[in-house]
């Protein structure tokens, strides 16, 4: 039985120290042009160095149509070389396996942020709070979004990054054209709402070495009517698995959740992987604490376990975890910055958000 702590080969070869992977989480605290701050660089070194086999990075928008968050990294052009650079050095100097994730926020990018009004496969606006009509994409805007992300990860690839993983998860461009919620063209992007997303895929492949690490990240579900099914996402995994792929990614709040919309009742983890039949790596993730977890989510049928929020209150937690000390699964109420190494705008955020993160009580000093 496989365990986290076992090292792992990828398809084309590359060995990983073990089977756990920093999630890819985004860090709120890039300068305005997406250039990575040192505070970034020193928060992925500290998990590097608490002994994750991979360390997967923040999203990083490919084209300026694709910015979704505030101090969002970017590698939209070569002259982010140098900053891409920073962060691939440094985890891959503690040993870790590092994966740029490349993105395009698509509709879900404020237009205040993106500088236009936000690029979608249709003007179909996102079921969510003063979400804005994006508009549809051109024939045109459609390909320059393809050279973006080969772009990217040829970026990626001359940075010294170990892999990249295409976002194809979370409401983001990608998902949008597999949706029906969000695909409504007539066209050959419409026709097949996979051709997107394959192509960008096909792009990123041939844009790199033979044998370079790519991974794909997939959102199994969405609970909007008409929204993605099973069905949707059965194609899309073994439209993937015919393509040299070093991992799928399945993107879960809960490895051990099943379907949002009650059309099955074991956990959609099981049934990702039942799909991927061995094909591809499966990366699960979800609610992962404790070590137990994480040996669920391979006992379920992954192959490498990814960390979220606990990575972040915990950045040595493989560590911990194989020598059995103490999770720390709270943040600390005062100077979380400098007692877990991240940087300011992840800072405030987990501050702003109530009930994101846990928060360690204070000490009567502390309060005072």
């Amino acid at each position: 039985m496989a365990t986290p702590f076992d090292p792992y080969l990828l398809p084309a070869g590359q060995g990983l120290r073990n089977r756990l992977v920093l999630a890819p989480m985004t860090t709120y605290s890039s300068y305005d042009d997406g250039t990575i701050r040192e505070s970034e660089v020193e928060y992925l070194r500290r998990r590097a160095a608490g002994g994750f086999g991979m360390v997967m990075t923040a999203a990083c928008y490919v084209h300026p149509s694709g910015k979704a968050f505030r101090g969002q990294w970017s590698c939209a052009d070569d002259r982010f070389l140098p900053s891409l650079r920073s962060v691939a050095d440094a985890i891959r100097s503690e040993g870790a396996f590092a994966v740029l994730q490349i993105h395009h926020g698509g509709r879900q990018c404020p237009s205040e942020l993106c500088g236009e009004v936000p690029w979608s496969a249709s003007a179909v606006a996102s079921e969510r709070p003063n979400a804005e009509t994006p508009r549809a994409m051109t024939e045109e805007d459609v390909e320059t979004a393809i050279r973006a992300y080969a772009d990217a990860a040829r970026r990626a690839f001359e940075a010294g990054y170990n892999g990249v993983e295409i976002h194809g998860a979370n409401t983001y461009l990608l998902q949008q054209f597999v949706s029906p919620h969000s695909n409504r063209r007539d066209d050959r992007w419409g026709q097949e709402r996979l051709a997107f997303p394959l192509a960008v895929t096909d792009a990123v492949l041939e844009a790199v070495p033979t044998g370079y690490p790519i991974g794909y990240r997939f959102s199994p579900e969405e609970t909007e009517t008409p929204g993605i099914r099973w069905a949707d996402t059965a194609r899309l995994i073994d439209a993937l698995c015919t393509r040299p792929l070093a991992f799928l990614h399945v993107s879960l709040r809960d490895h051990r959740g099943s379907s949002l919309n009650e059309e099955f009742d074991e956990a959609t983890l099981v049934r990702a992987a039942r799909q991927i039949g061995g094909r591809l790596p499966l990366i699960g993730v979800g609610g992962v604490k404790v070590l137990d977890d994480a040996q669920r989510v391979l006992d379920l049928g992954a192959d490498l376990v990814a960390l979220g929020r606990i990575g972040i209150s915990d950045p040595e937690w493989p560590r911990h975890a194989q020598s059995g000390q103490p999770i720390r699964t709270k943040v600390p109420s005062h100077n979380a910055e400098e007692i877990l190494t991240i940087p300011a705008g992840l800072a405030a955020r987990i501050a702003s958000v109530p009930g994101w993160f846990e928060v360690e009580e204070a000490t009567p000093a502390e309060a005072r």
